[in-house]
């Protein structure tokens, strides 16, 4: 089967023809993420560890680039264990690469600390949520083009996509709406996760991205958790439906973060063996996860091994497992190829998966002096964000002022003080606010480089 061409089109159509440049649509793609100042930001930005503590560890930036590499090694596996469903959708490696190097670009700067900054400074704005950023940068922020971003044709959009709908239709009403804003100080994080999903004012966008799918498969696509009625709502409600482009990148970001993330903490000295084995090693034995559960104990060796090429042996052959494991299956719920398969992980190595990501989730983000990190970057962002809202046209640079003014009309100024808080280094955002709000710092010469 032939995909339609409606797939590699693009909002804007491509009026300028190079001679020579034969590239397929999906190298061009990759190569517009590549070369965007949104893609460079990465590298200064929290991965797990903030960014000037030390220059070993990952930043966003590396992050990415291990996760495209892992989406390469997934599209080389399933198309040769499954070579005719790979046929009917097209699988291309170089669109699961640039959707692997572009997923993390709509991120902020510390991390999830300044994810819920600007989740609670945009809480009667449409909210804040890092991968609705990642759509609204490709699709209208970046300056390749002079409205529409980076331009990227329609299936790469998609695979971007990771919670097809609205933050305002997936976000429930609990404690932390009627939380007293006065102070900032005293916002709470675990009160101001966001809901999972796209901005409202991004919906010209989804309705071209989503216009080559029939209304059947358009309405399935956009289901969440809440349409249940027989679920009571306690957190927000989630998407149901990735394309499948998307659960390949998804997967492989896991990886990344589950796998990678733990060499980090293991060579910072953030976990140690006895810790790995208790949490890790001891409740994947019992398991009976294929490979994986008979080698966890010499792997376990390797990884905390003073001998750095035998931690690299061990992180390698636990990717490897992973990938491997990985399955694509058709669902039988879409009428469309691109909705109806899915790159899955077998459950148990899933639950393996989710063991590895729980203990650097609980043993490195959630230490205390990692959360203080966190802590000050969402005071930080949440500071800027109240300046900027005060006075923006006294205090915004030239561009960002005119995007300012022009958004008045639509009411969305604070959307765009949003955009401009959450392009922002690690570094950037904190000059800036030393700049601002410090005493005896901040001349007229730093204030202009920045």
């Amino acid at each position: 089967m032939t995909l339609t061409h409606q797939w590699i089109e693009r909002r804007l159509p491509r009026v300028e023809n190079r001679d020579g440049d034969h590239r397929s649509p999906f190298q061009r793609d990759k190569a517009r993420i590549l070369h965007s100042a949104a893609f460079r930001r990465l590298q200064a930005k929290t991965q797990v560890l903030g960014v000037g503590i030390g220059d070993f560890y990952r930043t966003r930036l590396t992050h990415s680039l291990e996760a495209a590499q892992i989406g390469v090694g997934i599209c080389a596996q399933l198309n040769a264990k499954y070579a005719a469903a790979c046929a009917a959708v097209e699988l291309d490696a170089n669109l699961i690469e640039a959707l692997c190097l572009a997923h993390d670009i709509g991120h902020p700067p510390f991390g999830h600390g300044g994810e819920i900054a600007l989740n609670v400074m945009m809480h009667d704005a449409g909210g804040f949520e890092g991968n609705g950023q990642t759509f609204r940068i490709v699709s209208k922020l970046e300056p390749y083009t002079e409205h529409h971003g980076m331009n990227l044709s329609r299936r790469t959009v998609l695979g971007l996509v990771k919670y097809p709908n609205f933050i305002e239709e997936l976000r429930v009403t609990n404690k932390s709406t009627d939380t007293n804003l006065h102070s900032l100080r005293q916002i709470r994080a675990g009160d101001w996760h966001p809901a999972k999903g796209l901005f409202t004012c991004d919906k010209d966008i989804f309705d071209w991205l989503l216009a080559p799918f029939s209304a059947h498969d358009r309405q399935k696509f956009i289901r969440h958790s809440g349409d249940d009625a027989t679920i009571t709502p306690t957190q927000h409600h989630r998407t149901l439906h990735k394309s499948v482009d998307c659960s390949i990148m998804e997967l492989a970001d896991d990886i990344a973060y589950g796998v990678h993330d733990l060499e980090d903490s293991i060579v910072m000295g953030m976990v140690n063996e006895t810790e790995f084995r208790r949490w890790v090693s001891q409740p994947i034995q019992t398991m009976q996860v294929p490979w994986l559960s008979d080698h966890i104990e010499p792997l376990t060796v390797k990884l905390f091994s003073d001998q750095h090429y035998e931690r690299k042996n061990a992180i390698g052959a636990l990717v490897n497992t992973f990938i491997t494991a990985i399955t694509l299956s058709q669902q039988h719920q879409f009428e469309h190829p691109l909705l109806d398969h899915q790159a899955q992980m077998p459950q148990a190595h899933q639950q393996a998966l989710s063991i590895f990501k729980r203990f650097v989730f609980n043993k490195v983000i959630q230490k205390p002096e990692i959360q203080l990190l966190e802590y000050k970057g969402q005071q930080v962002v949440m500071e800027l964000f109240q300046a900027f809202s005060s006075d923006p046209e006294r205090l915004l640079p030239d561009n960002t002022r005119v995007r300012w003014g022009d958004a008045q009309e639509n009411n969305l100024g604070a959307r765009v003080i949003a955009d401009y808080i959450s392009g922002m280094t690690d570094e950037f955002a904190s000059r800036l606010y030393s700049n601002m709000f410090i005493p005896k710092r901040g001349g007229t010469h730093d204030t202009l480089s920045l």
